[in-house]
């Protein structure tokens, strides 16, 4: 559902990919979240390959927009509309869209989003956003602003793409909790749990007790309303080819063999 796929050329709009990701779901009563409607990475060469001038841009972000969530009106009950809009240190991201519009950019798009599809969820998404730091303060200070000022927007994506050699977030439940009190949902929206391979014993212990840890905080906030992993066996995740020599990041292995995460998980789940 990423620009390069939807619109490869300017105007030409292509929904079968995902169309076909979204006839599974509705076959099997599975929810589908939408990803992503504005994102610096990911864009078609018409997008990236030219300059634009701000009226001429906002026409065809309003349209990329508009035409996807019309698309999938009534099919996705989320949309991450704008991911990854900040650096690390809280500044914005330096993308097309921020430079040739400015920061107004995110809400143009969320109040977009709604007039296509006014009843569908509409989050920001972004990753290293789960513990509290500049990155996750950046976006708790835009949500306070847009909410003030009546932008539509319903949630907060915090991807947990985690990591054992960085640590465990510690501060996770009391941010989700940080955005309830603005009146915002948060969601888990890519999580998986890499590590420096070869996967021991000991390591694979460590990641199920975060794969609990991060249930069990969601499920202690009653607007934390979901936990996405980002692929569910080891066989198809993306973290090997991004990250060498790292892995083994989720539940199931590459024989789809259930890890001490997937049990983890369950336990969580079932104390609720």
């Amino acid at each position: 559902m990423k620009w390069y796929a939807t619109e490869p050329q300017q105007g030409v709009f292509d929904f079968s990919k995902g169309d076909e990701i979204v006839n599974l779901a509705r076959a099997n009563r599975q929810k589908v979240r939408g990803h992503t409607l504005v994102w610096h990475s990911q864009l078609p060469e018409w997008l990236t390959g030219r300059e634009w001038t701000a009226p001429e841009l906002r026409a065809v972000l309003k349209k990329h927009i508009q035409a996807e969530v019309r698309h999938y009106r009534g099919k996705v009950f989320a949309w991450d509309v704008v991911n990854e809009a900040f650096n690390e240190d809280g500044t914005y991201r330096e993308s097309v869209f921020y430079k040739t519009l400015g920061p107004g950019y995110i809400a143009d798009a969320l109040r977009w989003a709604h007039q296509a599809d006014p009843r569908v969820k509409l989050y920001l998404n972004d990753y290293n956003i789960e513990g509290i730091g500049p990155k996750s303060d950046a976006y708790y200070r835009l949500a306070k602003e847009l909410k003030a000022k009546g932008v539509p927007l319903h949630g907060i994506g915090l991807q947990a793409h985690l990591a054992l050699q960085y640590g465990y977030p510690t501060t996770l439940e009391d941010n989700l909790r940080r955005f309830s009190r603005l009146g915002l949902d948060t969601a888990l929206t890519e999580v998986d749990v890499r590590m420096q391979l070869p996967a021991t014993e000991e390591k694979l212990a460590q990641q199920a007790d975060w794969y609990q840890e991060l249930t069990e905080a969601c499920l202690a906030v009653r607007r934390c309303v979901g936990i996405t992993v980002w692929d569910y066996t080891d066989k198809y995740s993306w973290i090997p080819a991004f990250f060498p020599g790292e892995g083994a990041a989720l539940p199931w292995d590459e024989q789809l063999r259930p890890k001490p995460a997937y049990f983890a998980l369950r336990e969580a789940l079932a104390g609720r």
